[in-house]
C-alpha cells in the first residue's frame, strides 16, 4: 500500500465529444427519422428528403442549410407525439443502428478519458434525449444537446434555446464548466467539422477526429492534432468523394424507384 497522501482535490478536466461523424458515422437523427417512418410517423418524401441530406453529409459534412432544415422539418413531425414514445424508438435504433457505426478508436478514447477520471461530455446538435441516451451507453457523464419543449409529457414543435450547433456548442460548453467547476484549460474537445470550432477552441486541447477539409486545414494552420478513425477508402479525398456520392445518389435513387413502385402497386389495386 503506499503511503503517499492523495493529492489535494482540484478543478476536474473534462472531454467533450461531438457525436455525427465524431463518435458515429453518418448522422444519427437520420437513423431516427429512418425507424421513425417505418413506424409511419411521416410519409416517403419526408424519408427521401433526409436520405438525401445524410447522402450530402457522408460526403461533404454538415451544414448549417442542412441541418436547420432537418430540425425544423423533424420539429413539425414530432409535435403531438409523446416523449416516452420518441425515447422508445431511439433505444431500438441504438441497440440495432448507432451501436454498429460507433468508430471502435473513438470509443478507445472515450473510455481513456473516463479511465483517467475526466468528465465525458456529448455536445451535439442531436435531440438532448437521444443524445442523453448515447451518453448512457457509452458510460459518458451526460450529454448537452438540442432541447425540443414538450408539455405533459408531448413534444410541441417548439425548441427550448437554440439549436445546439455552433457558436451554441462553445458557450454550453463554457457554461457547464462554469457551473460544474471545470477546469477548461485542462480539457479536451473533439470534433469533425468547423462548426466545432467554438466548442474546441473553449479547452486547452482541441482536437479534430475524422476532418472534414476545412477543419482538416485550419487544424494544420494552427498546429492541432489529428485523430483519424475512418477507413483508408474513406480518408482518400478525390476517390473517396466519388464513391461516397455514387453510393448515396444510388441508394436515394433506390428509395425513390421503389416508393414509386409502391405508388404504382396501389392504384392498380384500385383498378
Amino acid at each position: 500500500m503506499s503511503s503517499h497522501a492523495a493529492p489535494p482535490a482540484g478543478p476536474t478536466a473534462a472531454a467533450f465529444f461531438d457525436v455525427d461523424n465524431t463518435i458515429i458515422r453518418g448522422a444519427s437523427a437520420f437513423h431516427l427519422a429512418r425507424a421513425l417512418y417505418q413506424r409511419k410517423f411521416f410519409g416517403t418524401s419526408d424519408l427521401l428528403r433526409f436520405a438525401w441530406i445524410q447522402a450530402k453529409y457522408l460526403v461533404f459534412g454538415e451544414s448549417r442549410s442542412q441541418i436547420e432544415t432537418v430540425r425544423s422539418r423533424a420539429l413539425s413531425l414530432i409535435a403531438g407525439r409523446s416523449v416516452a414514445e420518441i425515447t422508445a424508438v431511439g433505444e431500438e435504433v441504438y441497440d440495432t443502428v448507432l451501436e454498429l457505426r460507433i468508430f471502435p478508436g473513438t470509443k478507445r478514447l472515450l473510455d481513456e478519458h473516463l479511465a483517467a477520471g475526466d468528465e465525458v461530455w456529448l455536445v451535439t446538435a442531436t435531440p438532448v434525449e437521444i443524445g442523453g441516451l448515447i451518453a448512457r451507453r457509452l458510460g459518458a457523464t451526460g450529454c448537452l444537446g438540442t432541447i425540443a419543449e414538450h408539455s405533459d409529457g408531448y413534444y410541441t414543435g417548439a425548441l427550448v434555446g437554440d439549436l445546439m450547433h455552433g457558436e451554441a456548442k462553445g458557450a454550453a460548453v463554457r457554461e457547464l464548466a462554469e457551473r460544474e467547476g471545470l477546469d477548461l484549460e485542462s480539457s479536451y474537445a473533439y470534433g469533425d467539422s468547423l462548426n466545432d470550432l467554438p466548442m474546441m477552441r473553449s479547452v486547452g486541447h482541441p482536437c479534430p477526429i475524422n476532418p472534414d477539409a476545412r477543419l482538416r486545414r485550419h487544424a494544420k494552420e494552427v498546429g492541432w492534432p489529428i485523430r483519424e478513425f475512418r477507413g483508408r477508402g474513406q480518408r482518400a479525398a478525390g476517390r473517396g468523394v466519388r464513391t461516397a456520392s455514387r453510393a448515396g445518389a444510388a441508394w436515394v435513387l433506390g428509395l425513390v424507384l421503389r416508393a414509386a413502385q409502391r405508388s404504382v402497386r396501389k392504384r392498380l389495386r384500385r383498378y
